[in-house]
């Protein structure tokens, strides 16, 4: 096992303090931590049952997302669902949330655009992402794309090198990394599309298999 000196955000800073989820969830219902509520529709916090053993966290909630206010219920949420059962890890195993809670995008006409989350968003949302962690209490994190990582193991840390690793930031839970599912959606070529979808099902197939050392 080696351990690593690197911890983002979610790890290194003052977070929110509460004893369940349910508090804490209360708690964020009127964030304004960040600029981002002002445009969202509502803040869209993590799901998962009380006794999970895995916490995927992704970037952002999408416009789907926005719109119900759960997280990973649009398209790369159902490819994510596919893949989940592909690597055989039910989701019920994991609680699923995002690095940062509102979303964030750019409007074209009636059409709502992704817009990457900044370092400060990720920064102001960590005070809920590590109390999420802090109350769930995970054998493994597993990081969706390059935002979730930043925000757990902070800016050193590339996800090309890094993906399909666990890594082992002292006195925190394991953190595994690997690509977001929209990433996946994004790719034109049928048979690299393909390809990497069975590098991401591996990955997660070693979240379904891992056991603390």
């Amino acid at each position: 096992m080696n351990i690593i000196a690197n911890v983002g955000p979610a790890l290194a800073l003052d977070v929110a303090e509460a004893e369940s989820m349910a508090e804490l969830r209360h708690q964020a219902e009127g964030c304004t931590r960040c600029d981002l509520y002002r445009n969202a529709t509502q803040i869209v916090f993590g799901e998962g049952p009380g006794n999970v053993e895995i916490v995927l966290v992704g970037e952002q909630p999408g416009d789907q997302e926005d719109v119900t206010g759960r997280p990973f219920v649009g398209p790369a949420g159902r490819l994510l669902d596919h893949c989940l059962d592909e690597a055989g890890l039910d989701r019920r195993r994991c609680y699923v949330t995002n690095a940062v809670k509102h979303f964030k995008f750019t409007a074209r006409g009636k059409r709502r655009l992704h817009a990457k989350p900044n370092a400060g968003e990720i920064r102001r949302c960590a005070w809920w992402l590590g109390a999420e962690i802090n109350i769930i209490k995970p054998k493994l994190v597993v990081t969706l794309g390059a935002s979730a990582l930043y925000a757990l193991l902070g800016p050193k840390l590339k996800l090309t090198p890094e993906r399909g690793h666990i890594l082992y930031p002292a006195n925190h839970p394991p953190v595994l990394v690997t690509i977001h599912p929209s990433y996946l959606l994004r790719i034109r070529d049928e048979a690299e599309q393909q390809r990497l979808r069975l590098d991401f099902v591996s990955d997660l197939h070693k979240a379904a298999g891992f056991r603390p050392e």
